[in-house]
């Protein structure tokens, strides 16, 4: 998986703060900690920013074990959850590190930087189980998504393909370690292709802008932390000069509002690539970097991905017109294993040997994807129309009493549900009705909101989602 390790033992790999290890010293780290693994089928590891979280992955993943990375922040109902499904045979930490009582039952090996063995060269069956990662759990226990060596190195050498990601490249970002985006893609990505991984820790523009000043070419984040880049745009031509220096700007775990898009754009002429994916599926579709109308959408299937649209009845849908609303299944070397000590959900989350990912959908002309939300959350079906939560969104930060804004639906006894948006205001709060005649001008008269309710601010998960059943949606 990691080619880098011995072929170029002098390069940077991985940059935390004021530590560096480069490729040789990553080997012997990882290699160290390998012989310590022997005989272990699966292992927790605990997930701090700290690049002895990346050694530790590495180092399960040299040696055929099943890494179960562990939010910090984890509370204790769901670390327990956690601990007893999975089985983790030891875990892995940083020394020092206190950790939790739902823990203290395994063996700990603490993690060092340095080592004097050398990693292993022998390749890993693909089907080999690479990570156990916990989904967010809203509709029951987090389940264990079983992610192979197969479908993390079809990801990443998708994404490579598509991004023109090389060993020049040094990522920048500063997501949690325990996830998908940040883990997977912000650390094995850069490793995979030979390039350097640069975790700021803790996000702030003046990190990003001090990272390209010294050689960052790609930037990773949420859209929480676009939207306070571009905010910042304006007051600070360094920031302006770091993005418009950066090769590539990536977006995801949210789709990121439109008005963000256009500032980024408009102050440092870069365009941010959106892309999909999920736990289960790693990623699925990104749009094509230089496409100029890509914004607002997550683009096109990846090389090895097959995607499609169906109706409620499972029937494929034809159409290209970006109206047509649909769920998203796909197919492809990126899917997972199944679910951990769960055959039965793992049954029902495919069709006819396509994944059903339960996002909701349309389709362009040029087979661009725009997503209009979740079908448990943010599929409204309101006077005989669907609707996506998604678009109603965009709509209501385009206008400039809205600082954030969430929408819902609600039952409602004339039109089933009725839509509810959710706003943050900038400044003094805007009239309700303001905001739904924007919205019907913007958009359609079917698609205002019926109600508005101001909040300080959205409850949002770690990596900066709105927690939509949290606002009663």
């Amino acid at each position: 998986m990691f080619p880098a390790l011995h072929r170029t033992p002098q390069r940077p790999a991985l940059r935390f703060g004021d530590t560096t290890l480069t490729y040789g010293e990553l080997a012997t780290a990882a290699g160290a900690l390998v012989r310590r693994l022997a005989g272990v089928r699966r292992v927790a590891v605990w997930a701090t920013p700290e690049p002895e979280t990346a050694v530790a992955v590495v180092a399960g993943l040299l040696a055929g074990v099943a890494v179960v990375p562990v939010n910090p922040r984890t509370g204790e109902r769901e670390l327990t959850h956690i601990a007893g499904d999975s089985a983790p045979e030891a875990v892995l930490a940083a020394a020092g590190a206190e950790l939790p009582a739902g823990l203290a039952g395994l063996t700990r090996l603490d993690v060092a930087l340095t080592g004097d063995a050398e990693a292993p060269r022998a390749a890993v069956d693909p089907e080999t189980p690479a990570f156990v990662v916990y989904t967010s759990g809203t509709t029951g226990p987090p389940k264990g998504v079983v992610l192979s060596h197969r479908a993390v190195t079809a990801t990443l050498d998708d994404l490579a393909e598509v991004w023109g990601w090389s060993d020049a490249d040094t990522v920048v970002h500063a997501l949690p370690l325990f996830h998908v985006h940040g883990l997977i893609l912000g650390v094995l990505g850069p490793l995979r292709r030979g390039g350097t991984v640069r975790h700021l820790g803790r996000f702030s523009p003046e990190g990003v802008t001090e990272a390209f000043a010294d050689g960052g070419t790609v930037l990773f984040g949420v859209p929480t932390m676009y939207h306070r880049l571009a905010e910042r745009l304006a007051d600070d031509p360094e920031l302006v000069k770091a993005l418009a220096g950066a090769r590539l700007l990536v977006s995801g775990s949210a789709a990121l509002p439109l008005r963000d898009h256009r500032l980024l754009t408009a102050a440092t002429g870069r365009r941010v690539v959106e892309r999909y994916g999920m736990t289960e599926t790693l990623m699925n579709t990104s749009v094509l970097p230089g496409d100029p109308d890509g914004a607002g959408t997550v683009g096109v299937p990846l090389p090895s991905v097959r995607a499609r649209l169906v109706d409620d009845a499972g029937s494929p849908l034809e159409a290209a017109d970006a109206e047509t609303v649909g769920e998203i299944e796909v197919r492809g070397p990126n899917l997972f294993s199944g679910y951990l000590n769960r055959p039965d959900a793992t049954e029902a989350a495919f069709r006819d040997g396509w994944f059903r990912t339960g996002d909701m959908a349309v389709r362009d002309a040029a087979g661009r994807y725009r997503i209009v939300g979740r079908r448990a959350t943010d599929l409204i079906k309101s006077g005989g129309y669907k609707i996506g939560a998604g678009e109603i969104e965009n709509a209501l930060l385009e206008h400039p009493a809205v600082a954030e804004a969430a929408v819902t639906g609600e039952p409602d006894d004339d039109l089933g549900e009725r839509i509810v948006a959710w706003i943050v205001p900038a400044g003094e709060p805007p009239a309700p009705q303001e905001l739904a005649d924007h919205v019907a001008r913007t958009l359609a008269p079917h698609k205002r909101p019926r109600a508005v309710r101001f909040l300080a601010e959205l409850p949002r998960n770690d990596m900066g989602k709105v927690m939509k059943r949290s606002l009663g949606g």
